[in-house]
């Protein structure tokens, strides 16, 4: 195990800034966390694991322990019958060469989860979703690291505790499980509609009937290039802001206000509305503070692009404007979706 010291984070991250870490060491098989971890116990260092930082802000201190960058890699296919198969897929994987390949192969399952920046072993951590579909839809299994337990073990799909945008390894468990490898139930038919709203307009505007995964792969890859800027040119970190879920007394008081105001009924009751029209209600669209050198995307408010920001507290000062702007104009305070790690 090769261990550096005092790296630049902002190389470790889309948006680009970010202290140095302490320590940090390369992880390209499973067998070297345990060897990882007990280095950093001796030596009574915190530990924390990443892919490619798309949705990680490093604070401009830095940080004080060991940074361990997931670089396992593996694909391997298990074929079960005429329509199923399984593929269990190396945690420092590229998500999106992984759904390629998937693709290639003719396999349906994950192909609206195209173009979505990160590594494979991220996706269950958020339970990534897009275009109606989460990883949790075909999750079966994870392999981790459990730093308790001191050993490898296997959870199911059903013990994540997976919600929107949420899995235990954000919650209950963050920081006990490491994870090495996830399995995926994938089908070898094409995928069936109803698909959501926006992929459908897409698909019909275009006069797409012939559904393959191919074909829905490259409606979501257009649909989000038209709209999102591409972390390896521009930096940032995807959308910047979770959709705020409310109850329905609140939802009603706004839409006397905002009729127009989009909103999606949940099967719970509440509501979840657009994070991005509420920030251009508040006067956020497409603007470029000077102040602070950071900026809304043009074509997708939420996303906040890094024009010249030099420090972590440049972002924070330009994310406290949006909070309180949103607050004070519609009473809700929007939570932040990347993580801060300070």
């Amino acid at each position: 195990m090769y261990i550096l010291e005092n790296v630049p984070l902002s190389a470790y991250s889309t948006m680009r800034l970010g202290g140095p870490a302490r320590y940090l060491s390369d992880i390209a098989n499973p067998h070297e966390i345990a060897d990882a971890l007990t280095w950093a116990e001796e030596r009574t260092l915190p530990v924390l694991m990443i892919g490619s930082g798309s949705n990680i802000i490093w604070g401009d201190e830095g940080f004080p322990g060991l940074i361990l960058v997931n670089k396992i890699q593996g694909f391997k296919v298990f074929e079960e019958d005429a329509e199923n198969m399984y593929l269990t897929v190396g945690a420092g994987e590229s998500w999106d060469s992984v759904v390629k390949r998937t693709v290639d192969l003719g396999y349906s399952g994950i192909e609206q989860l195209s173009l979505i920046p990160g590594t494979t072993g991220a996706t269950p951590i958020q339970n990534v979703g897009a275009y109606g579909r989460e990883i949790k839809d075909v999750l079966v299994t994870i392999e981790a690291y459990d730093a308790r337990a001191k050993k490898l073990v296997t959870l199911r799909g059903d013990e994540c505790e997976f919600a929107y945008r949420m899995s235990r390894f954000k919650s209950t468990d963050k920081g006990r499980f490491f994870i090495t490898s996830i399995t995926l139930h994938l089908m070898k038919t094409n995928p069936q509609p109803p698909f959501y709203a926006s992929l459908q307009a897409y698909l019909d505007a275009h006069h797409i009937t012939d559904y393959t995964p191919q074909t829905i792969r490259d409606a979501v890859i257009a649909i989000r290039s038209s709209k999102l800027p591409d972390p390896a040119v521009v930096a940032n970190n995807g959308s910047f802001f979770f959709n705020p879920v409310i109850d329905d007394t609140q939802l009603q008081q706004l839409l006397d206000t905002y009729p127009n105001m989009p909103h999606w009924k949940q099967a719970s009751g509440n509501a979840k509305l657009s994070a991005a029209w509420l920030l251009e209600q508040a006067g956020f669209k497409d603007i470029h503070d000077a102040e602070t050198g950071m900026a809304t995307w043009p074509q997708q408010t939420l996303v906040l692009v890094n024009e010249h920001a030099e420090k972590t507290a440049n972002l924070l000062n330009f994310r406290q404007k949006i909070v309180e702007a949103v607050e004070q104009k519609f009473g809700i305070t929007l939570v932040q979706e990347p993580e801060l790690i300070i």
